[in-house]
């Protein structure tokens, strides 16, 4: 590792930053994890796409049906195609004793930060001391910084107050906070100094960057399902917003509405996943299978997936990404 616990704070202020992306997990008829398409994916999204880092194995990832072995290979598979400095690791689990297993693998291999997401507590009213002694726990077992990512599924929400309060963990250095705008503006004004915070939605990025001068997205799918080697709209409109150019960048974000679109009213509101992975295949990307309990589309979904990408204005550039990561 680049850092000791006590240091987490200052290097990720430093190196944390830009756009990071959530990785779908790809994965072959058979439902083995298809390691040659994850390499190939993440090899594009930041050769050709410019993406910042990538975060592996979370929710999109569909961790919840990966063993814990292939959560480990997948962790190896990131560091070893793009480096510690660019991979940010899940370790999130209902289970502790998996989430240290797991972080101080991604410790040992060379990783530069991890997730940890807030775990669902039953019979639970009152969630602060719990989730307090969590994070303080898992702190005193790694150096490597972690990021908190607080979202509905857990059951509740963590108060910013909490947060500013887990904040003060040596090691925990950012949040994934998806929470309503409100939730997370304050947090920024309670801690920013102390915890870098961001949410997953890319349409409130311009306006966090802008507003809040956020300087990390952290991190969902549309940094590869917005964006070509030909296209890359949202690494461009970031660039120009963290400049300072916030009119030329606000109408390159605007003009990516069609493709947001396409998306939005293609998608079936069961099968983020398969949809995610259909408009993947689309661009020439990796998508592969879905594991169990999740769905895949139906020919006629895939039919209106592939008509809607068609018309949404994505360039492809010359010979196509379609054919080249074929």
């Amino acid at each position: 590792m680049n850092y000791r616990r006590r240091e987490a704070k200052d290097y990720a202020r430093a190196h944390f930053k830009g756009i990071w992306a959530a990785a779908l997990t790809p994965f072959a008829p058979n439902l083995a994890v298809d390691e040659a398409g994850l390499r190939r994916n993440l090899r594009h999204w930041i050769d050709d796409l410019g993406i910042d880092g990538v975060f592996v194995c979370g929710k999109q990832g569909e961790f919840f049906s990966m063993s814990v072995a292939e959560r480990k290979r997948s962790f190896d598979i990131a560091v070893e195609e793009l480096g510690g400095h660019r991979t940010i690791l899940s370790c999130s689990d209902q289970n502790l004793d998996t989430v240290i297993d797991l972080a101080r693998h991604a410790q040992a291999i060379g990783a530069d930060y991890i997730v940890v997401h807030a775990p669902v507590l039953h019979f639970a009213h009152k969630q602060d001391d719990t989730l307090y002694q969590y994070y303080q726990i898992i702190s005193e077992q790694v150096e490597i910084g972690i990021a908190l990512w607080s979202h509905p599924d857990s059951g509740y929400l963590m108060s910013p107050e909490l947060c500013a309060r887990v904040a003060d963990i040596p090691n925990v250095v950012a949040i994934k906070y998806s929470v309503p705008r409100d939730m997370y503006a304050r947090l920024t004004r309670l801690a920013g100094d102390k915890i870098l915070v961001s949410t997953a939605s890319e349409e409130e990025w311009f306006d966090n960057i802008v507003e809040l001068g956020w300087r990390l997205y952290l991190c969902s799918s549309p940094p590869y399902l917005l964006q070509t080697k030909a296209d890359r709209r949202m690494r461009e409109y970031t660039d120009l917003a963290f400049r300072g150019e916030v009119a030329r960048a606000k109408a390159v974000r605007d003009s990516l509405d069609p493709v947001r679109e396409a998306i939005r009213r293609t998608r079936p509101a069961e099968k983020f996943h398969a949809h995610s992975k259909c408009w993947q295949e689309l661009l020439g990307q990796t998508g592969g299978a879905v594991r169990r309990p999740l769905l895949e589309l139906t020919p006629a979904e895939r039919d209106a997936t592939r008509r809607a990408f068609e018309t949404c204005g994505l360039k492809l550039g010359a010979g196509s990404e379609r054919s080249s990561a074929a």
